[in-house]
């Protein structure tokens, strides 16, 4: 399903920062029938709707609606073929302060997304995840854990249908909404003269909205169903990053906060018996299962690998992270 032209796409939380930068990709790349945005608030629905105006865009359709409600989701997706799922309750202490929110938008979320696509007939189902599901530590990552889990085992379900499910899982996004980014760019536009680092060791992967949409699209043309995707993508210190955003501007340390982590995981030793290889990215597949004629090319990983943050052989350095930064304007130059 690489050419989507004629094809009916639905986005859950396509007004967040990976929905509308995936929006605007879809629309420049190929002749969609619909492009459905699927979301809860009605002021970015507004907004969006602004940049994306119907005289121009004709495929586009806004559909007020919350992953929560399955009679909603179920109406949303009728005549879709494709969806990919977004939606999700990101903020790691606030899911920790509202736990069971957080549970019923990504894991009760994520049951009424596969149910509305088996009963709607949709075709194909991305999930996006995240490294923080894998070994979580906090709740945020525990309920993505099991939003994979069940969007994985919804492949048992489909039976005779001609819906597969898959999931990708990457690392944070730079430069997207409540990233570390513009944090440090608020902070210094407040007149901060310092910036706070949890740890001096601290390492974590990082990929851009454009890489990561690139990213979802060549997957969702390769699944086959119950695959779970994964890039391989940099690793850079907190305390690089830091200087490059702002350079000569000194760290001070406010420790770890609870449910953080010094590294992040995107596969461990176990999925690694189940873990294939490509050039530009490793396939966790299905329940364990032999590889499938259609990863012919792909290599089985090496007995006890795992991909880390810390222990990754792809790092940025300053010039490839202001390379990546400059398109979207987002280094800070220190002040006078």
């Amino acid at each position: 399903m690489n050419n989507l032209d004629g094809k009916t796409l639905l986005i859950t939380g396509g007004t967040g920062s990976f929905g509308r930068r995936f929006v605007r990709h879809a629309l420049e790349k190929f002749r969609l029938r619909k492009l459905i945005v699927f979301s809860r608030d009605e002021t970015k629905q507004w907004e969006m709707a602004q940049e994306f105006p119907a005289s121009k865009y004709n495929a586009v359709r806004f559909f007020i609606g919350d992953v929560r409600d399955s009679k909603r989701l179920e109406m949303a997706l009728r005549d879709v073929d494709i969806v990919i799922h977004a939606a999700a309750l990101k903020h790691v202490p606030i899911a920790e302060y509202n736990p069971f929110e957080c549970i019923n938008t990504n894991v009760m979320g994520a049951e009424n997304v596969v149910q509305a696509a088996l009963n709607c007939g949709v075709k194909r189902v991305v999930a996006l995840s995240t490294d923080k599901a894998v070994n979580p530590v906090n709740l945020y990552g525990a309920s993505k854990l099991a939003s994979d889990k069940i969007f994985i085992a919804a492949n048992n379900l489909a039976g005779r249908l001609p819906t597969r499910f898959a999931v990708v899982r990457y690392g944070n996004v730079l430069g997207s909404r409540g990233s570390v980014i513009p944090f440090f760019r608020t902070l210094l536009a407040n007149g901060a003269t310092s910036l706070p680092i949890t740890d001096e060791r601290m390492t974590r992967f990082w990929i851009t909205l454009d890489q990561g949409i690139e990213f979802v699209m060549s997957s969702l043309g390769m699944m086959q169903g119950g695959e779970v995707f994964v890039p391989k993508i940099p690793s850079m210190k907190l305390t690089d990053l830091a200087q490059v955003i702002a350079p000569g501007i000194p760290t001070h340390l406010v420790g770890v906060r609870p449910g953080e982590k010094l590294h992040e995981v995107m596969i461990t030793e176990d999925d690694a018996r189940s873990t294939v290889e490509l050039s530009d990215r490793y396939i966790i597949l299905w329940q364990g299962t032999d590889r499938p004629a259609f990863y012919a090319k792909a290599v089985p990983v090496a007995e006890g690998f795992r991909y880390a943050s810390d222990s990754n052989v792809d790092w940025l350095d300053a010039a490839r992270l202001k390379a990546l930064l400059q398109p979207t304007d987002l280094i800070v130059k220190q002040p006078g």
